[in-house]
């Protein structure tokens, strides 16, 4: 069945943790915009990290999800950096129909020195590295991976680079996280997470339209504006380069709203939300699985007071294990 669209005010807004696709007709634009709320919240503070790591976090769990469910098929879609900054590591996947799970891992005295000196945008954390999308369609099919380097640009603009080599179509992305300090139900106060992403993509019939300028440094390129680009997405692209990151986050605003405020002179439409859960994939048969292929010498390595206990570095749950259940069957 083919998805059903509406014009805004036809139906309730989504809502956080629902990503929207919408579809510019006039501008030949297709994309998809998120608000993370609760379900982002619940990743960020399950592992108490500091503000500057929290935010990159979730900007990277934002464009997961944004690009994981506009999957076709069943898989996971996997977001990995690695570099030599304070944070040298940031996982985040989206395993189809919606779950989300993501990681960071920090040096916390260069991330405390780096705090000390002001240097907390997103590259300077990062560092020089690489940044890794990759797909997996399950045990039948090779994993497609694309790399692009991290080099001190943001990661929106890191994320343009991968679509304009792998797949060749005009692209913009928009990500923003903040926190949010309030006061409960009772009155207490409150602070929580939230991020907001957009990714725009044109997507015009006649293939030829799509034609880009050549990366910055290739033989076509001449510093100047961008040669043979289509005038529609040039507007699109002007359009989505105009939002606050304030508009991206304000639980206010909306995700449907915020579209409108954008595209409503082009005649948008917004199709059915997909919600996204903070679900991660661990179970104790998966680790008990991969336990039993330990060694005897390598089991008696990881016991502690008699136990084996093997922690989740996505959700932090804890599974323990008496030595005899990872023996073989006799």
């Amino acid at each position: 069945m083919a998805e059903a669209a509406a014009a805004l005010g036809q139906f309730d807004f989504a809502g956080d943790d629902h990503v929207v696709p919408f579809q510019v007709e006039g501008l030949d634009v297709r994309g998809r915009a998120v608000q993370l709320g609760p379900m982002l919240d619940a990743i960020l503070e399950r592992h108490h990290y500091p503000a500057p790591v929290a935010r990159l976090l979730a900007e990277v769990v934002v464009l997961t999800v944004l690009l994981g469910t506009s999957l076709k098929f069943d898989g996971k879609f996997t977001v990995q950096t690695k570099g030599d900054g304070p944070v040298d590591l940031l996982v985040a996947d989206f395993s189809t129909p919606e779950n989300v799970r993501a990681y960071a891992r920090f040096d916390q005295a260069l991330l405390n020195k780096a705090i000390e000196s002001g240097e907390t945008e997103p590259e300077q954390l990062l560092g020089k590295g690489v940044l890794a999308f990759t797909i997996d369609q399950g045990k039948f099919s090779q994993p497609y991976q694309g790399i692009v380097p991290l080099d001190g640009t943001t990661l929106e603009d890191i994320a343009g680079v991968y679509f304009r080599q792998s797949e060749q179509i005009p692209t913009r992305v928009r990500l923003a996280a903040a926190e949010l300090f309030d006061r409960d139900d009772a009155g207490k106060p409150r602070h929580r997470w939230r991020a907001g992403g957009l990714v725009a993509q044109f997507l015009p019939e006649a293939p030829e339209r799509m034609r880009q300028p050549d990366l910055h440094g290739g033989d076509g390129d001449t510093g100047s504006r961008p040669h043979g680009e289509d005038d529609a997405w040039l507007e699109a692209r002007s359009l989505v380069e105009t939002i606050d990151a304030d508009e991206l986050t304000d639980p206010l605003v909306g995700t449907e709203r915020l579209l409108f405020r954008l595209f409503h002179e082009r005649g948008v439409r917004v199709y059915e939300p997909r919600a996204v859960f903070d679900r991660c994939s661990c179970s104790r048969d998966k680790i008990q699985g991969v336990l039993k292929g330990f060694s005897a010498e390598e089991i008696e390595a990881s016991q502690e007071n008699g136990e084996i206990a093997v922690t989740c570095e996505f959700c932090s749950t804890t599974y323990r294990f008496e030595p005899a259940e990872l023996q073989p069957a006799e």
